[in-house]
């Protein structure tokens, strides 16, 4: 195999392996350098496998309301290990489809870790410990992120969980507090809540699921305490004092009043870091902010031939975020006419909670920060014949356009397969739509995206089914 390249990606996440596609696609010479598995965390240890586990606890919690839908079952049980089990297959079958990908497409795939060693020079040294030197004009980073860990909350593997744990618990745990109310947090914390645990969330921010829109945020939060999770805003966890077989938090609130909580568990899902550590980045003149990388609007790190894309380049941390990009990167190297550089504020957000949580664009109070005069319309699923159909009423719709040019600013959604339907305002922001689009787009009945034209009619006025 030859040494040199025209680019070489290090790291395989969604990001890496889809840069590195792209990149043969349009006739380059690619490496991707991976030190664990095809595919990343999102594939083998986060996006992927969550929604696995997801889905099961999702059909345990409908089984348990079949009555509603005039059906009946006996003995209902759930197997932890077999519900596992199934995840880790479907991670794995991911990863293996990543490795096909990159046969199909020719792309070398160098095992090891990587080093930058000199300007397009890169050492990548294997489990055996030898050290082979690869050259590329382009190299790209890569290498996403890893979970934040706070002293004195740090992961011990057996009582206190990050996401690696939590998606491969050895026994149902009795009660469990979840650190943080972001995406990763909620997931499991909901999760573990449907197939019975005891469930505390204790949220630094004055609500949970805090980057999402204010009234979204406080719909999702009545739905988990409606589930009996216990939810503690504006809260931090200051102490974890371990046990044979539990942990008792400190919890401080904003009054300084402290509380302790005992239980089984403990999942710290507190942030995440960039994987910027031993790659030789400061000494190639890499500029870092905190953990991250910084980069321009098309990936471009700033050194001549460096190039920065997904969780290691900073928010949002998504991989639809890092895929997309990936695909920038790899047209801006090879000089594709049709590039154009990452627009954040058109980057979807998906939690895979019950409800789910969905949204796109700027929430109503960061419309008005920005000084628009909006217009909001909300449409409830209550009203919606699919949902009533699905028994899936517990949901909601808002839409935020700019009142005096019509476009859409945002979209918020929550309630059932919301993070299917997203995609549709997405598309609109991406066309740059207007009220006027959107008003004289036919949607189909029925649907739960119906709901969707039906906030945008509200916005205006003219609301048909509430």
């Amino acid at each position: 195999m030859s040494n040199s390249f025209d680019v070489i990606v290090i790291g395989a996440g969604p990001g890496g392996y889809v840069c590195a596609i792209r990149a043969a696609q349009l006739g380059k010479s690619v490496a991707v350098v991976e030190r664990e598995n095809l595919g990343g965390i999102c594939l083998n240890w986060g996006c992927i496998p969550t929604k696995a586990l997801l889905r099961s606890s999702e059909i345990w919690h409908l089984m348990h309301r079949l009555s509603e839908f005039g059906l009946a079952a006996d003995n209902l049980r759930f197997d932890l290990d077999a519900v596992v089990k199934r995840s880790r297959k479907v991670a794995a079958q991911l990863s293996n489809g990543v490795k096909f990908l990159m046969k199909k497409h020719k792309i070398a795939v160098l095992d090891g870790e990587a080093t930058l060693t000199g300007p397009g020079k890169v050492a990548v040294t294997g489990k055996d410990g030898k050290t082979a030197e690869v050259t590329a004009q382009d190299i790209v980073i890569a290498t996403g992120a890893r979970a934040r860990s706070l002293p004195g909350l740090e992961g011990d593997g057996r009582l206190v969980w990050t996401y690696r744990e939590a998606l491969v618990p050895p026994s149902m745990p009795k009660s469990l507090l979840v650190i943080g109310s972001g995406a990763i947090g909620i997931e499991f914390a909901s999760f573990y809540r449907t197939l019975g645990a005891e469930v505390t969330v204790v949220e630094v921010m004055d609500r949970v699921l805090p980057v999402e829109d204010e009234e979204i945020s406080a719909f999702a939060a009545k739905a988990f305490r409606k589930q009996g999770m216990t939810l503690i805003t504006g809260a931090s966890v200051t102490k974890l004092a371990k046990g044979a077989d539990s942990v008792t938090a400190t919890v401080k609130g904003k009054d300084g009043k402290e509380t302790a909580i005992t239980v089984e568990r403990v999942i710290s899902a507190v942030g995440i870091v960039g994987n910027v550590e031993n790659l030789g980045l400061e000494a190639a003149g890499v500029q870092i902010e905190k953990t991250h990388i910084v980069i321009d609007e098309w990936g471009a790190t700033g050194v001549k031939g460096l190039w920065a894309i997904g969780d290691v380049a900073g928010p949002p941390w998504l991989a639809h975020k890092a895929m997309h990009e990936g695909v920038i990167v790899a047209e801006r190297i090879a000089g594709h006419e049709g590039a154009h550089p990452l627009d954040v504020s058109r980057v979807p957000g998906c939690t895979y909670c019950t409800p789910q949580v969905a949204s796109v664009g700027l929430t109503e109070a960061a419309a008005k920060a920005k000084g628009h005069e909006v217009k909001v319309g909300r449409f409830p699923f209550i009203g919606n014949g699919k949902a009533i159909a699905l028994g899936e009423t517990e949901g909601l719709v808002k839409t935020v356009f700019d009142a005096k040019t019509g476009e859409l600013l945002g979209a918020h959604m929550v309630g059932a397969e919301v993070t299917e339907l997203i995609q549709g305002y997405t598309i609109a922001r991406t066309l740059e739509s207007t009220e006027a689009e959107l008003k004289a787009t036919i949607f189909p009945h029925p649907t739960i995206s119906e709901a969707m034209h039906e906030a945008v009619l509200d916005a205006f006025g003219g609301v048909l089914h509430i």
